[in-house]
C-alpha cells in the first residue's frame, strides 16, 4: 500500500450540536507544487486591490483573503472546508467526542431544525429540551434557511457563555425561549445491552476517539450477561460517521485478520491505500491492541447491521466491510451515500485546510459515492412504512457533490413526486394527538427494523420493505 495515513477528523450527515463533519485523513504536504497560473493570479490581486481602495468602506486586508480562500474551496464540493481559527479548534475538538456547547443531537427535516435527543446531564437536558422539539431562531437569528453546520456553529461558543433558543414544542403547541449556559458536553457514542435471552443489540451513534475502547468494553458487559450470545444486532442508523481508524476497528472486530475493510484512491500516491483488519491499521501510536480483550466467540456470533438513510462514510464503510466479506446481513434502507476522503492540512498553527483527496471502496472495489450502501434485506421504519424517508436528504442531493465517476447524473422525478407527497403526510401528522406521533426509541421492543432484524437472527418471518426504491447508479470498480 502508499504511504500510510494517519487519521484525524471524521463524517457526518447529522449532527450533534457543537459537532463539524467529515471523515479525513491526516497526510504530508506535497513535495513540488503545480506550475502557478499567473495571468489569474494577477487578476485576483487586482481585484484585491479594487476593493481596498473602491470599496464604500474600509475593510479588512486579512478577511479579504480568507473570505476568498473559502470560497475557492467551497467551489469544490459540500465537503471541502477552509478552517478559519474558530472553525478549527471546533474541527479538532469535534472528533475526541468533546466541545463546548447545549448537548442536543439535532436534524434537519424539511428546513427546520429538530432536536433529535438531549445528551442525558447536558445543559440542554437540564433546561427541558425534548425530542422532537423545533428550534426557530438561535439568539436573534431565525433557523429557517440555516444549514446543519450553521447552526451548530451559532449554539457552539465559550464555556458559562449564553445562548438564547427559541423553542417550538409540537405537542403542546406553544413557542416559548430558553436561555441556555454553554459547558464542555462529553457525548456517548455507544450504547448497547442484551434484548432478550441469547441476543444483544449494540448501538453506535459516531465514530470518536473513544469508540473503540467504549464498543469493547459494551461487548464484554454483554458477553458477562449473556455468555451463550445467539445473535448480535450492530446499529449504525442515522451514523454520520467519524474517524477512519474506529470505523476499520470496528469491523475488524467480527472479520478475520487481515482481510480488507476498505480502500482509497485519488491523485497523490499516499491517497491510493488499502486498510487491512490488522492492529497496524487501526492502532493508536504507542498503544496496544484495544480489540486485543474480545471474546473469541464475536467473530462467529450471527450479525445483522441496521442501516438507513443518515448512516454515512465510516458507517458505510463498516457496513460495505461486513456485507462484502459475507459477515452480516445488512437490514434496512440504503445509505446516505458519502463515499469520498477528505484530508485535513494545517496551514499555520490555527488555520487549516479540508480537502477531499480520494474516494473510497469497499472490499470487492465497489464505489457507493452519490450511491450508498444498498443493505440486503430492505425494511421500512415502522409496520405502515417509511413514509418521510424521501424528505431526508443525501449526498446526491447535496450542491456540487463529488461524482462517482460512473457516468452522468439524472434527477429522478418519481423521488420529488414522493417528497411532495411525504410533505402532505407530515402535514397530516401534526394534526393527530401527540400521543399518537411518539416516534419509538432506538433498542426498545417497539422499534421495528431491530425486531426485524431479531426475527432474522432467531430465523423468524421478516416484514420486508414492500415499498423501498433503490437510487440504481452503475457501480464504479477498481483493481485493488
Amino acid at each position: 500500500m502508499g504511504q500510510k495515513l494517519k487519521i484525524t477528523g471524521w463524517v457526518a450527515a447529522g449532527a450533534v450540536a457543537g459537532v463539524l463533519t467529515t471523515v479525513s485523513l491526516q497526510t504530508v504536504a506535497r513535495g513540488s507544487l503545480a506550475p502557478l497560473p499567473l495571468e489569474e493570479l494577477q487578476q485576483l490581486a487586482a481585484v484585491f486591490g479594487m476593493v481596498k481602495s473602491d470599496y464604500v468602506e474600509p475593510v479588512d486586508e486579512k478577511k479579504l483573503i480568507s473570505d476568498a480562500i473559502s470560497g475557492m474551496v467551497a467551489g469544490l464540493d459540500p465537503h471541502s472546508q477552509y478552517f478559519d481559527k474558530k472553525s478549527f479548534k471546533e474541527f479538532r475538538e469535534g472528533t475526541t467526542g468533546r466541545f463546548v456547547g447545549v448537548g442536543i443531537e439535532i436534524s434537519q427535516e424539511d428546513g427546520l431544525i429538530k432536536v433529535v435527543s438531549p445528551i442525558e446531564g447536558s445543559p440542554a437536558f437540564r433546561a427541558g429540551l425534548k425530542p422532537n422539539d423545533l428550534i426557530t431562531k438561535i439568539d436573534d437569528t431565525a433557523v429557517r434557511g440555516l444549514s446543519l453546520n450553521e447552526a451548530v456553529k451559532r449554539m457552539r461558543g465559550e464555556a458559562n457563555t449564553k445562548v438564547l433558543l427559541t423553542i417550538f414544542r409540537k405537542d403542546e403547541s406553544r413557542t416559548f425561549p430558553v436561555t441556555i449556559t454553554r459547558e464542555e458536553i462529553r457525548t456517548q457514542s455507544v450504547r448497547g445491552k442484551v434484548m432478550e435471552p441469547g441476543y444483544g443489540w449494540i448501538r453506535l451513534s459516531q465514530f470518536q476517539e473513544r469508540t473503540v475502547d467504549d464498543f469493547v468494553k459494551k461487548v464484554e458487559e454483554i458477553y458477562k450477561e449473556e455468555p451463550n450470545l445467539k445473535g448480535l444486532v450492530l446499529d449504525l442508523r442515522n451514523d454520520p460517521g467519524g474517524l477512519l481508524d474506529a470505523a476499520v476497528a470496528i469491523s475488524a472486530a467480527f472479520l478475520p485478520e487481515n482481510v480488507t475493510v476498505v480502500s482509497t484512491d485519488g491523485q497523490l500516491a499516499e491517497s491510493k491505500s488499502v486498510y487491512k483488519a490488522a492492529p497496524e491499521f487501526y492502532q493508536r501510536r504507542s498503544g496496544s491492541d484495544p480489540l486485543r480483550n474480545l471474546p473469541a466467540a464475536l467473530k462467529n456470533v450471527p450479525l445483522v447491521v441496521l442501516v438507513n438513510e443518515g448512516s454515512a462514510s465510516a458507517s458505510e464503510i463498516v457496513a460495505g466491510a461486513l456485507q462484502d466479506h459475507k459477515r452480516a446481513t445488512v437490514m434496512g434502507s440504503q445509505t446516505f451515500g458519502k463515499g469520498s476522503v477528505q484530508t485535513v492540512r494545517p496551514l499555520g498553527p490555527d488555520t487549516g485546510l479540508k480537502i477531499t483527496t480520494a474516494r473510497y471502496y469497499t472490499p470487492s472495489g465497489t464505489s457507493i459515492q452519490a450511491k450508498g450502501i444498498v443493505p440486503n434485506v430492505l425494511i421500512d421504519e415502522s409496520a405502515e412504512g417509511s413514509p418521510f424517508a424521501a424528505l431526508r436528504m443525501r449526498e446526491a442531493d447535496l450542491e456540487k457533490h463529488l461524482a462517482s465517476g460512473q457516468g452522468p447524473e439524472t434527477k429522478d422525478p418519481e423521488r420529488e413526486k414522493a417528497r411532495d407527497e411525504a410533505r402532505k403526510r407530515l402535514e397530516e401528522e401534526a394534526k393527530k394527538p401527540p400521543q399518537d406521533r411518539k416516534v419509538p426509541e432506538f433498542g426498545t421492543d417497539k422499534d421495528f427494523p431491530l425486531v426485524q432484524a431479531l426475527n432474522r437472527l432467531k430465523g423468524q418471518p421478516v416484514l420486508v420493505s414492500k415499498t423501498q426504491v433503490i437510487v440504481d447508479n452503475k457501480e464504479e470498480k477498481k483493481e485493488n
